[in-house]
């Protein structure tokens, strides 16, 4: 492990600043905590066994709620004070 660590050191101090940065940005890419993917969260609702009607309750209750424009919201932006 620390001929590997030795070996990033010595090719890190190649770089230039803005390859050092991009190097960085990459590491904190690989170390953040990631969600759960789709197939997977499909995979445990179907573990749930909901009744198909609630199912189909559910998905018209999502696009009514959310699939739809708020109009006032886009007429009246939020406004910011300093």
């Amino acid at each position: 492990m620390v001929a590997i660590e030795q070996e990033l050191l010595e090719q890190f101090k190649k770089l230039d600043t803005d390859q050092k940065k991009q190097v960085l940005a990459f590491v904190h890419r690989l170390i953040e905590p990631r969600g759960e993917l789709v197939r997977d969260i499909v995979q445990h609702a179907s573990e749930l066994d909901f009744p198909r009607e609630d199912l189909e309750e559910m998905k018209r209750f999502i696009e009514q709620e959310f699939e739809r424009i708020d109009w006032d919201d886009w007429n009246n932006p939020p406004t910011f004070s300093a």
